[in-house]
């Protein structure tokens, strides 16, 4: 078999099973599947070291948080020595203040952390992007309920009134999530409504509505594709500050309850190491903080790349 060197560099006529087994698997896709692999392919060999390095470390952590059971030494709670273990060969990062392994509970706390951020994150954009498109596509009576409803919400520092809401309904995961998501939706709110305005008054929309087609046809097949781009990209900011968040209400003891892995309460709960110059809690807070760096590197690439503007060469 002869493979093209343009698109298989490196490869040559005849290079074995490998090559047939490639060439085989692209050409069963479909043409519109291969031309968007193509397009994807071609932009990411275009990012820069930054993206790239934000999506080394994000696909790091989902193989951690999908695979922990697999990855972690030890179970997530399990006492396996003495408190506070001095970092060794059987025991990496040590032990915590109850003698458990602190590196599988670096990454069980991939899974619990991350897992809960993007389900509280997904849910906030179902709820304000819902909403949003529901008050720019009706307008009038609506639009003006639904904003100053969610003026009111954002009057109120976020971090205060989840704790409020915490301390009334309880810290529970379910709580946590509808809580914060609830609370986060009221930005998503605000941008899917800017955004959607700019929409609404175009001419397809309008044509959409004299044919008599339903409210969610407009919305999600006229309206929602065209706002999508900046949606996505803020989707990544997003994430950002509810894991953050989760993250800090668990530092304050309101957050992910034990003996569930958790990188807020894991500082917490070892932070008296500092004082005898052990830096174990700073590890969940490192871990903390090159997510955040990575989500954020790769969502300016995508926003540089959605917002059409080019670099002057």
């Amino acid at each position: 078999m002869s493979v093209e060197p343009d698109k298989y560099p490196g490869l040559t006529g005849y290079d074995g099973d490998a090559v047939a087994a490639l060439v085989d698997a692209e050409r069963a896709l479909p043409p519109e599947r291969r031309a968007a692999l193509a397009t994807a392919w071609r932009e990411l060999k275009r990012a820069p070291l930054t993206a790239w390095f934000g999506i080394v470390v994000i696909a790091c952590y989902a193989v951690l948080a999908i695979f922990a059971p697999l990855i972690a030494p030890y179970s997530e709670s399990g006492i396996v020595a003495n408190q506070y273990e001095p970092w060794s060969q059987q025991f990496i990062f040590g032990t915590d203040q109850l003698g458990r392994d602190m590196l599988s509970r670096l990454i069980f706390g991939a899974r619990n952390t991350i897992g809960i951020a993007l389900l509280t994150t997904s849910l906030s954009f179902l709820i304000g992007g819902v909403l949003g498109l529901l008050a720019a596509t009706l307008g009038g009576w609506t639009d003006q309920l639904l904003a100053r409803v969610v003026d009111i919400l954002m009057a109120i520092p976020q971090l205060i009134f989840a704790l409020m809401l915490l301390s009334i309904f309880g810290s529970s995961v379910i709580n946590l999530i509808l809580i914060i998501a609830i609370l986060d939706s009221t930005r998503v709110f605000r941008l899917t409504r800017a955004i959607a305005m700019n929409v609404v008054v175009l001419d397809f929309v309008e044509a959409a509505r004299l044919q008599g087609e339903r409210l969610g046809w407009i919305m999600g097949r006229e309206i929602l594709p065209n706002i999508l781009p900046p949606l996505v990209v803020e989707f990544g900011l997003r994430f950002c500050f509810v894991f953050l968040t989760i993250s800090a209400l668990s530092f304050l003891g309101l957050g992910i309850k034990p003996p569930t892995a958790d990188w807020g309460s894991m500082v917490r709960e070892n932070a008296t190491l500092i004082n005898y110059g052990d830096v174990t809690p700073l590890l969940p807070a490192g871990a903390i903080a090159l997510l955040t760096v990575a989500v954020n590197f790769v969502v300016d690439w995508l926003l540089h790349k959605t917002s059409g503007l080019k670099d002057e060469r």
